[in-house]
């Protein structure tokens, strides 16, 4: 009887230690309730591809090489445009040197800044 008593009062023990343990509740607020609110995807007229735009873009860029090639004004004026902004001098001449091979044989574009020197 005794034996019997020393384990209802160890049991008492253990569940009062792990009330005691377990962190206090807050109290509960009502539950939240998530709204989901779905909007149509937008997209710009640049977002979507025509149909035929795979070869309008071919064609654009082949233009935009043969500009680069053949018109030394419009090669120098995208090298400004594009290489201008740079600040850090061994990327800019890494920019300029990226036109060099549309210039050909003469390379007239880089001829006209560095005459002299």
């Amino acid at each position: 009887m005794v034996t019997n008593t020393a384990r209802i009062l160890a049991l008492a023990a253990a569940c009062l230690a792990a009330i005691a343990a377990t962190p206090p509740c807050e109290a509960q607020s009502p539950p939240h309730k998530t709204v989901v609110v779905k909007h149509p995807p937008v997209a710009n007229p640049g977002d979507v591809s025509g149909s035929g735009s795979a070869q309008q873009n071919v064609a654009a860029s082949k233009q935009y090489e043969r500009l680069l090639r053949t018109n030394p004004a419009f090669r120098r004026a995208r090298m400004h445009k594009e290489c201008g902004p740079i600040t850090d001098p061994e990327l800019r001449e890494s920019c300029l040197a990226s036109f060099e091979r549309y210039a050909g044989p003469s390379k007239p574009a880089r001829r006209h800044g560095s005459s002299g020197r």
